[in-house]
């Protein structure tokens, strides 16, 4: 009887449970389906909105849709990526290139979308390699990479690439200080040796070219993000740093100690006039930059030498520390301009900096210190305001357009929604789990399109099927258009989304580019017609210039070959049909395949081990007679009198 009880007593106190959670609107059957109307699209209807998200530790950039959050491409661009060949083909090998060799990975963190005005334009989508110092410029009209730069002198390309309002620059610094320019030097010697910097690299207003403009030259700190301005503080851009107290072990206590570190406000405006006025100097840096021509479908490298460099000392008014509390991480600037919200890792309030104050202490020396030539001004002469219990761990902040900021809680797991000016906490939902960055559409620039935040989460335990010892990345979508945020979506994410961008679709898809005409293709290799197509020998190089259409390869049949020859298939797709794609490999390609967008050449290179007849195929459903698009190339030992030969 008394274990009956119990039972009677739990299962009361578990409906009275539920009745409050469903009355409260947690649980209630009402909500779920509201939420699910929320994100459904109906079959033939679009997303509202394209949502780019880092690839983390993949290298690449994901595009999702949102509501729904489906996975719609992965776009390559630090990393191979064997479904299209790009890294591997011939066109695309030089994309990789850097100045320590051919880097077929990268640890993406950060994309970024061109802006006018302060306002997403959609034209180009920037995202970093942290690992190899690497900026990489993605089209928006083909969603391919287009341009790739190195940044010399840095170590840990983490504040990057943010935009500034016209996309002048995208901005970049070192989130591990080294020797610059790099040598050997004991590591002990940390802060006598070691040193960061923060590069500028201007962006073309019409080809989107990129090109290093300068450095400067900043204390051995650790610099972790940034934002530019906007409006009233166009023309400057805010960097976090922590490690303040430059230790180079047991960064954890030690990189902790102070209770206020930085950020670094940069006039880069005035930066530009000391460079006009020759007061850079000209230091000897070699890097990459990488470009896609298009036309021509083949990628080049360029091999800059040189690199300018401001030094903070012989540069005033360049450069001012703005203290923060504490080990900052985000820094992000309101839609007016004015307001500067810091994410301390380890501090207890959400400090907001004002930039008309900081003009003013600018303007009044209110200073107090400096540190290699860079004023340090005071705390409470730039503070606009605290956001008092902001949950524990605050991060990163972005707006909603409607006077509001939301702010990622790492430790405590939630998004905190905060008013502007007042600073008071109005919600907080919880995130599942540890949650990183936040997104809100065009969240940071002048217009947001809120309506959604988005919270990018380490840790999903519980969330999903459970796939081995590791679980899937994940992403939540969260309504922001009523009083009270409310989780709509969980979905899963490749890689690790440290952070995105999303804009509307109706932007974008009028750009999309459906086709690349045929009769502008310049790509050496390619062929415009089947009677274009051949094999040719020179020495022990062999190049195949195949055709590809519904249903066949031209030529399918290829004798001649011998092993040990280094065999090139350049092939062209020669439809002119939106989403007509052609895959191409061979038994025994050891690289990767190709997939051929319509209108576009692709070369990939095998060298046959073995004598034999080697079949090669369509990788990529094309028609009802997809499988019969296929062929074979016969290999004879490399002594055989085989001439080449092929059917025309």
């Amino acid at each position: 009887m008394k274990r009956k009880g119990i039972i009677i007593s739990l299962i009361s106190v578990l409906t009275t449970a539920l009745i409050i959670y469903n009355c409260s609107g947690g649980g209630s059957s009402s909500n779920f389906s509201d939420a699910a109307s929320k994100v459904y699209v109906a079959p033939g209807s679009y997303d509202e909105f394209y949502a780019f998200m880092s690839g983390g530790f993949s290298g690449q950039v994901g595009v999702y849709g949102l509501p729904s959050g489906r996975l719609f491409k992965e776009i390559a661009v630090f990393s191979q990526d064997p479904e299209t060949g790009y890294g591997y083909s011939e066109e695309s090998k030089a994309m990789l290139m850097t100045s320590y060799g051919f880097i077929p990975w990268d640890d993406a963190h950060h994309p970024s979308l061109s802006m006018t005005n302060g306002e997403q334009d959609g034209r180009w989508l920037f995202i970093n390699g942290n690992n190899t110092p690497r900026i990489a410029r993605i089209d928006l009209r083909s969603f391919e990479t287009e341009e790739i730069i190195e940044t010399p002198n840095s170590g840990g390309n983490h504040a990057s690439p943010f935009v500034t309002e016209n996309t002048e620059y995208v901005v970049a610094s070192t989130r591990f200080s080294i020797p610059i320019i790099n040598k050997d030097v004991p590591i002990n010697t940390y802060k006598e040796n070691f040193g960061g910097t923060i590069s500028f690299i201007s962006v073309d207003k019409n080809s989107g070219k990129m090109n290093l403009a300068f450095q400067i030259i900043v204390p051995g700190f650790n610099y972790d993000l940034a934002r530019p301005g906007k409006g009233p503080s166009h023309g400057w851009a805010f960097f976090t740093s922590y490690n303040s107290e430059q230790a180079n072990t047991l960064l954890e206590i030690n990189a902790s100690q102070n209770d206020k570190d930085f950020i670094a406000a940069v006039n880069w405006k005035k930066a530009e006039e000391y460079v006009k006025q020759g007061k850079a100097k000209t230091m000897d840096a070699e890097y990459y930059r990488n470009y896609y021509d298009e036309e021509k479908q083949m990628a080049y490298s360029e091999v800059n030498k040189k690199v300018l460099v401001l030094d903070p000392k012989e540069c005033p008014g360049m450069i001012y520390y703005l203290p923060t509390p504490k080990s900052p991480h985000g820094v992000d600037v309101d839609p007016s301009g004015e307001f500067i919200a810091a994410g301390g890792k380890l501090a207890t309030v959400i400090p907001v900096h004002s930039f008309s104050k900081m003009l003013k202490a600018i303007d009044e020396k209110k200073f107090d210190g400096e540190i290699s030539g860079i004023p340090i001004l005071k705390y409470d002469a730039v503070i606009a305001g605290e956001v008092q219990d902001p949950g524990l761990g605050p991060l990163h902040t972005e707006f909603d357009g409607e006077g509001y900021g939301y702010t990622s809680a790492f430790i405590s797991s939630e998004i905190v929604k905060w008013k502007i000016g007042t600073w008071e906490v109005v919600d907080r939902i919880p995130t599942y789990y540890s949650i990183g960055h936040l997104m809100i559409p065009g969240g940071d620039t002048k217009k947001p399109w809120g309506k959604y935040v988005i919270a990018l989460n380490k840790i999903t335990k519980d969330r999903y099927l459970p796939t081995g010892p590791e679980l899937t990345q994940s992403a939540q979508l969260i309504d922001i258009s009523g009083d009270k945020m409310k989780l709509l979506l969980d979905f899963p994410t490749t890689g690790e989304p440290h952070y995105a961008q999303a804009i509307p679709a109706d932007i974008l898809m009028k750009n999309s580019k459906k086709i690349y005409e045929l009769e502008k293709n310049k790509n050496p290799w390619a062929v415009k017609s089947e009677k274009e197509t051949r094999v040719e020998r020179n020495g022990n190089v062999v190049r195949v210039y195949l055709s590809a259409s519904r249903s066949h390869f031209k030529p399918d049949n290829i004798e001649g070959v011998k092993v040990g020859d280094k065999v090139y298939f350049h092939v062209t797709n020669l439809e002119q049909d939106w989403d007509i794609p052609h895959g191409f490999t061979v038994k025994g390609l050891n690289n990767s395949e190709l997939l051929i967008m319509p209108g576009q050449t692709k070369s990939i290179l095998w060298e046959p081990k073995q004598v034999g007849v080697y079949p090669f195929y369509c990788t990529d459903f094309c028609s009802a007679l997809h499988q019969e698009m296929s062929g074979y190339i016969r290999v004879s030992p490399a002594n055989s009198n085989v001439q080449i030969s092929y059917n025309k």
